[in-house]
């Protein structure tokens, strides 16, 4: 990637890194890189971050990429993540014909466990969590070492094969690295290798009852595969001690298949009015905040595409934040920039009246038979795109307009429609309001207009000017709709920055559903997923499954525009 002239590609520090391994030969010249995430929900942005800087290396280099997952905790894993996640990648722009997963390795880290247990480099300890946990010390603290530390290599390895057997219950007996109880390294002080865990696993089914932590796995899953660059974010910068340690011990002992990878750690996203925190996602799950894992207003990646994100637009928005290994905050309207840039570009245009209000025409023509007269109306459906053509748009003498495009007092400073008032109708004719009724509330209802036949197309032939052009939807012809508006979930730039709760800044009133919407006849055709750009009012996603419903992907306001003009 390489960025576009409105926005070109920032400082890529791991792409620099890997251009000077090539140089000096490291790896052999090869690049290898993968994706592990864990099969136990559903991915967001800042996992689209992970995925793109993984994949695009990989594609720029002539290397591989491995889609892994790290599936060795049971309890919270199942096929349904692993589908959803090969699913949201191929939809990101990197499909996968193969997945990888830790489990594939059980075996062999099982046997290398074995082997560190031999050599007198883990032992294991029958203490229960908590007091190992309070024994490890903490920064400025020394650790305590466990009373089983130096227990006989025969006793661990007989405990560690019972273990595996099924002897144990859950919180019984775990392996530990024997590595220096008084490291200034927190991740080094005897770390847990395995735990028990006495559930169905949704691959390897109850063949185990062991599984390796993360640490212990997926260092040795790189090697396995022959990752060269193992990325993550800068959070696992203080286990980068442990990879190495592992790998090191590994390749004294037993050897590795390719040279020892190496780990890079980069900043991870941050976005204003945003948390990707997925424990607190599945809260406003869980308590009927939002949804689902795909409602539009979570930065889940099914939630995004649902709302009409495009791929490309994410991706480069990733390009041009780069990659640093300093955290910053981007502002959403930012990447909100990128959306609106290739939706102007891509999406047809239509007309759609959120809040509708009746107008009718008086002096408007019928038929010889007495029927309604109609006329259509040729609109253009992307003025960004000639080849996107052109459409016909039913007219007639009733039309809808919104209910704001009108007012009987208006303010100063308001050149849309009012009494004695000439404005231009989308592609149509000029008009003029000469009167409107009301309710007994005093409520308009009704609009009264009388209309020029000589400006058909939304020209005046005698070249005189209107200052607003609205659009309109005909009350005959007119499709219902309904349009979820939505906006931030969380109020503030940073969530929970004042309480310390992300939740005490969630907007209630963060999704307004409109029914009884008022749609030209061509959004009926509009398919699942599709965006379209409703007029005047922004870009709408058609909902995959629910047939008319349209969700505000981002209006047409480039906020992000406005924010730099602050700055400056």
């Amino acid at each position: 990637m390489s960025g576009n002239d409105d926005h070109p590609a920032a400082a890529n520090f791991v792409r620099e890194l890997v251009i000077a391994d090539g140089e000096q030969q490291t790896f052999g010249g090869r690049v290898q890189t993968r994706f592990p995430p864990e099969p136990n929900g559903y991915l967001h942005i800042g996992h689209g971050k992970a995925i793109t800087i993984d994949f695009e290396l990989a594609r720029e280099f002539d290397g591989v990429c491995n889609l892994r997952f790290d599936d060795t905790n049971p309890e919270s894993e199942d096929t349904t993540y692993v589908d959803a996640i090969i699913d949201d990648l191929a939809w990101l722009g990197y499909p996968v014909d193969k997945a990888l997963y830790a489990s594939d390795y059980f075996e062999q880290l099982y046997t290398w466990a074995v082997m560190f247990i031999e050599n007198d480099l883990a032992y294991v300890d029958e203490q229960d969590g908590d007091t190992i946990s309070e024994q490890r010390g903490g920064y400025g603290n020394p650790g305590i070492e466990s009373p089983f530390r130096n227990r006989p290599v025969a006793e661990s390895l007989d405990l560690f094969r019972r273990m595996r057997a099924g002897d144990f219950d859950d919180g019984g007996p775990v392996l530990r690295a024997k590595i220096d109880m008084q490291h200034e390294n927190m991740q080094l002080r005897d770390p847990i290798m395995y735990r028990i865990r006495n559930a169905e696993h949704h691959r390897t089914g109850d063949a185990w009852k062991i599984y390796p932590t993360y640490d212990w796995a997926h260092g040795q899953s790189d090697a396995i595969e022959g990752v060269t660059h193992s990325l993550c974010t800068l959070e696992f910068d203080s286990h980068r001690a442990l990879y190495d340690w592992y790998l090191d011990r590994i390749r004294e002992l037993d050897g590795l298949p390719y040279e020892q990878p190496r780990q890079t750690e980069f900043a991870r996203l941050e976005l204003t009015h945003t948390v990707t925190s997925k424990r607190k996602l599945k809260q406003l799950i869980d308590d009927g905040i939002v949804d689902g894992w795909d409602d539009p207003r979570l930065p889940t990646l099914r939630g995004l595409r649902k709302r009409g994100y495009p791929a490309e637009s994410i991706r480069e928005f990733f390009e041009f934040i780069g990659v640093s290994r300093t955290n910053s905050r981007n502002e959403i309207e930012l990447l909100e920039s990128f959306v609106r840039r290739r939706l102007n570009a891509i999406t047809q245009r239509r007309m759609a009246v959120l809040r509708p209000l009746k107008v009718v025409i008086t002096n408007w023509p019928s038929n010889d038979d007495g029927s309604m007269h109609v006329e259509h109306m040729e609109l253009v459906n992307n003025p960004e795109n000639a080849d996107d053509g052109t459409r016909q748009v039913p007219f007639s003498g009733e039309f809808w307009i919104e209910q704001d495009d009108f007012n009987a007092d208006p303010p100063p400073k308001y050149y849309r429609l009012t009494p004695g008032r000439e404005v231009r109708l989308r592609g149509a004719y000029f008009v003029t309001c000469e009167s409107f009724d009301t309710d007994a509330d005093g409520n308009v209802t009704q609009v009264n207009v009388t209309y020029d036949p000589e400006t058909k197309g939304g020209n005046s032939p005698d070249g005189r000017k209107v200052k607003s052009t609205m659009h309109w939807v005909s009350t005959a012809h007119a499709v219902d709709a309904s349009v979820a508006l939505y906006e931030r979930l969380f109020s503030a730039e940073v969530p929970g920055e004042a309480t310390g709760d992300v939740m005490d800044d969630l907007d209630a009133n963060s999704r307004e559903l409109l029914t009884g919407c008022k749609v030209e006849p061509a959004l009926a055709d509009t398919a699942p997923g599709d965006v379209v750009q409703f007029e005047r009012l922004g870009y709408f996603a058609h909902d995959p499954e629910q047939s008319m419903l349209f969700h505000r992907t981002v209006g047409l306001r480039d906020e992000w525009a406005n924010i730099q003009k602050r700055k400056g």
